[in-house]
């Protein structure tokens, strides 16, 4: 069995590596393993079954919603008033465009879920205004390209929400659980940037003061939006008045009721952000049940449970393991996306995390900021690239080469996440 489960690995990262979609490649090399295992008829009929199960749960209707949420967002234009009330706060301190552009970030994270369109918009946002400020090129977009991971760690994340689907954890505790070490990160980002910029003030010459009557209006404008859509989500399942599936319906329709309201909503606009989301829905679907294949062939293998017991039985700490799992999201983080490797993994190290006695809520939070890390390293990086593509001025690599004070801030938040797990346990065990 092992030899198979070796095998299985090494040719997804074969075909990985020469670019191939990664649903197709875990769905087909995991029914080609079951079939080798049990029989082809098996195969066929354990593989439907899966999937039609995948796409018929009530529980990933959520995904869908949470991702409709943040195009209507986005195609309102709330980012915009977003970055403008924490531009008119911090714009005038040292770094204050980086350390407003990280602050909109989050806020625009507790209505969006994903890193990449956090990226996309913020840039198209952001980077004008520090352009115009003249803030070094590099600097400006590996903050937003930083500041993104974010919008996967404060509530609502389609990463929590697929470790959840992964793992069989609350959904909610999970949110509850990214939102203080989400803060977290968005203070040690703001403290690297305010660092960055006290020690080279040529890297972030500081914006213009704005008077504080402008500061007022621009944070009724765009901060109370935001603080709405929060309270109706996030609040609603503190409170216990719906489900996380529910609280996604509630999400979208809360934003919808705002970019109504607020007339910036057009109908092409609207039919937009149907079309983004159905692609972007249609792909996370589909990678949910190709992993979901791959899962049920690892299951038969028995090799999540012989890792488990392999990894009690070494002579090391729990830290220790921990530091090497870490490790192994960092190296693969580098050429696989954050939702395929959370979906390809979660299956094999979370019975590891488990048998060493981590509590499997706070190993979720542990891992969404590994897999944080990997969508802003070389080569795959996709929020670099998204943020490239965005700013076509800018070389990749002087991203890159920006990013690396942001990678060190992940670094402690983990570091001190694992010091003190209460940081992210104490919301889901008190609510």
């Amino acid at each position: 069995m092992a030899l198979i489960d070796i095998i299985s690995i090494l040719v997804i990262f074969i075909l990985l590596f020469a670019r191939m979609p990664v649903a197709y490649v875990m769905l087909v090399v995991g029914m080609a393993g079951y079939a080798y295992l049990t029989t082809p008829a098996a195969m066929f009929s354990i593989s439907v079954q899966t999937m039609y199960n995948t796409f018929a749960s009530y529980s990933l209707i959520v995904i869908p919603l949470f991702v409709w949420m943040g195009y209507i967002a986005y195609h309102a234009g709330l980012s915009s008033r977003i970055y403008d009330a924490t531009y008119k706060l911090m714009g005038r301190s040292k770094g204050g465009l980086a350390i407003a552009t990280i602050g909109a970030c989050t806020a625009f994270g507790a209505i969006c879920g994903s890193t990449t369109a956090t990226a996309a918009t913020m840039s198209a946002v952001a980077l004008p205004e520090m352009k115009k400020y003249s803030y070094d090129r590099s600097f400006a977009t590996a903050t937003v390209a930083s500041g993104a991971i974010l919008g996967v760690m404060i509530p609502p994340s389609v990463i929590f929400i697929l470790y959840g689907i992964a793992s069989g954890q609350s959904i909610e505790k999970l949110f509850l659980a990214g939102i203080f070490p989400g803060l977290l990160l968005m203070a040690l980002f703001m403290l690297v940037a305010y660092v960055q910029a006290s020690r080279n003030p040529d890297l972030a010459p500081p914006g213009t003061a704005a008077p504080l009557g402008e500061k007022l209006k621009a944070v009724v404008s765009g901060g109370v939006e935001v603080i709405i859509i929060f309270i109706a989500v996030i609040g609603g399942l503190f409170a216990g008045y719906f489900t996380p599936t529910e609280a996604g319906a509630v999400g979208a329709f809360s934003t919808l009721m705002v970019a109504l309201l607020r007339r910036r909503l057009t109908w092409q606009g609207f039919l937009d952000s149907l079309n983004d989301s159905v692609r972007i829905s249609a792909m996370i679907m589909f990678l949910v049940a190709g992993a979901a294949v791959y899962g049920r062939f690892l299951a038969i293998t028995g090799l999540p449970a012989g890792l488990a017991s392999w990894a009690v039985e070494l002579p090391l700490p729990p830290v220790a393991i921990l530091a090497i799992i870490l490790v192994i999201y960092l190296i693969l983080g580098c050429f696989i996306d954050a939702l395929a490797l959370i979906l390809l993994t979660v299956p094999i190290f979370y019975p590891v995390a488990i048998n060493l006695g981590f509590d499997p809520v706070w190993f979720g939070v542990i891992i969404v900021l590994a897999l944080g890390m990997g969508v802003i390293t070389p080569p795959v990086g996709a929020n670099v690239y998204v943020v490239a593509g965005v700013d076509r001025e800018t070389p990749v690599m002087s991203i890159f080469r920006g990013v690396w004070p942001y990678l060190f801030a992940i670094f402690v938040c983990i570091a001190i996440l694992t010091a003190f797990p209460q940081v992210a346990l104490f919301l889901p065990n008190a609510l």
